[in-house]
């Protein structure tokens, strides 16, 4: 072969087979795989719900959930974060006994942990406070910035909650290896009183503490995996209750159908979370580890693992960007006199058109990666000296708090500048905090 027609060896593919074939045989990499999996399956699921739309010369922005409710069938597959949550379980589970191993204590843990999740954060919250800033000048209605900008966020509320499940997951840990599935079952148990008190009496503000319960609970599903108590034949049971809980949810219990917000109802099974998520996440879980077996012998094969290393070194990127890619491919489609967004939503034709729908959001988001992506991998480098738990964990909660308003409400606001300040000067330090740039205090000599 000739070197005109040899891959080059600096190739996105030729790395990660490196770094694949140099990957330990005690390394789990259906752990890896469905991280990648339920990340891309997320992506999808988002590009596929949005339905914008010209007709007459008028925008609407709506969503398949609304505009085709048997769509809301498909959340059962498309909504996977349990599942997330659950390889997230596993990981911490198995990174902080790693660190108990090596002797690296809770800060050097956390702060690492967090670098890796926050840090890939900073150049969209960037982004989109220039980009804000610019549209204000240029007069356009802060009403604009902030729906544009809350679509674009609304991935961090993943975030906004799976930052504060890492900074107690030593805590939980510790629980479950005290209690084991006793703590577990408090855990569900506190969103099944959770969910009994939000709906029933005149308190539905409660409903809120189901963030703890339910991503605590399904967070615990990843201990018992990586205990080896939730794999092959063991997790079917978990599965087949987990389907028992959403139909007897769903038809019994008056939940929604959707597993995530439908706009225009008042309840929703995401936001926040019920019982509902919980049984999801068992049923994903109990499928996912059924065949973990088989799908581990696929992976030692060369080419499904470098697959997998080669998405899991960008995942964060892909997941933090196409939002973002959706909202700029959307508005470039209106300012072009709506160009693409002629066919009416759940149409044959719009269903048609949703390959190559997909296939611009792909080739778009590609490009943000190749910008973007090294903000991630620079995100995997050690610090040296790790920064005291206390402002870790300072620095999480700011994080978290600025995340989940911006998942909630966008960027924009009225005001001199057409953006809310003081939530992006909060989530910036809580930014410089977690990751540990700030400066610190040094005792005086």
């Amino acid at each position: 072969m000739s070197p005109a027609t040899r891959a080059p060896e600096s190739s996105a593919w030729s790395r990660a087979r490196s770094l694949a074939e140099r990957t330990p045989e005690s390394r789990n990499r259906y752990a890896d795989f469905l991280r990648a999996a339920s990340i891309l399956i997320v992506v999808l699921g988002h590009w596929l719900l949005a339905a914008p739309s010209m007709t007459g010369g008028e925008f609407s922005l709506s969503d398949m959930l609304h505009a085709a409710p048997w769509t809301q069938w498909l959340t059962w597959i498309f909504q996977v974060m349990p599942l997330f949550f659950i390889v997230g379980g596993y990981s911490n589970a198995a990174s902080w006994q790693a660190a108990q191993r090596s002797s690296r204590g809770y800060p050097a843990w956390l702060a690492e942990r967090l670098q890796r999740l926050v840090q890939p954060v900073v150049p969209l919250l960037m982004a989109w406070t220039a980009l804000a800033l610019i549209a204000h000048r240029l007069g356009v209605r802060p009403e604009m910035i902030r729906i544009g900008s809350q679509v674009a966020f609304i991935p961090t509320w993943f975030l906004a909650v799976y930052v504060m499940v890492v900074v107690v997951a030593p805590a939980t840990h510790w629980l479950w290896n005290r209690w084991g599935m006793v703590s577990f079952w408090a855990l569900a148990l506190g969103a099944v009183i959770v969910d009994a008190v939000g709906f029933t009496t005149g308190f539905p503000l409660v409903r809120w503490a189901n963030y703890a319960f339910v991503w605590l609970a399904v967070h615990h599903l990843g201990y018992l995996w990586w205990d080896g108590r939730m794999a092959g034949p063991r997790a079917l049971p978990w599965a087949l209750g987990g389907v028992a809980v959403l139909v007897f949810l769903v038809t019994v219990g008056d939940y929604p159908l959707s597993m995530i917000g439908v706009p225009g109802e008042e309840v929703s099974n995401s936001r926040p979370p019920t019982l509902a998520l919980l049984g999801l996440g068992a049923l994903h879980g109990g499928l996912a580890l059924a065949i973990e077996a088989p799908a581990r012998r696929w992976l030692r094969r060369i080419g499904p693992w470098t697959a997998t290393v080669l998405v899991n070194g960008t995942i964060m990127t892909v997941y933090l960007w196409h939002a973002t890619v959706l909202v700029l491919a959307v508005g470039l489609a209106y300012l072009l006199g709506g160009i693409g967004l002629g066919l009416a939503p759940n149409s044959a034709g719009w269903w048609a058109t949703r390959p190559l729908w997909i296939a611009g959001l792909l080739a778009a988001l590609w490009i943000f990666v190749a910008g973007f992506g090294r903000f991630e991998q620079l995100a995997r480098v050690r610090r040296a000296t790790p920064p005291p738990a206390w402002q870790s964990v300072a620095g999480a909660i700011a994080v978290s708090g600025g995340l989940a308003v911006l998942a909630l409400g966008g960027i924009g606001a009225a005001g001199a500048f057409g953006i809310r300040v003081w939530i992006v000067l909060l989530t910036f330090a809580g930014f410089v905090l977690a990751t540990g740039l700030a400066p610190r205090m040094r005792p005086a000599r």
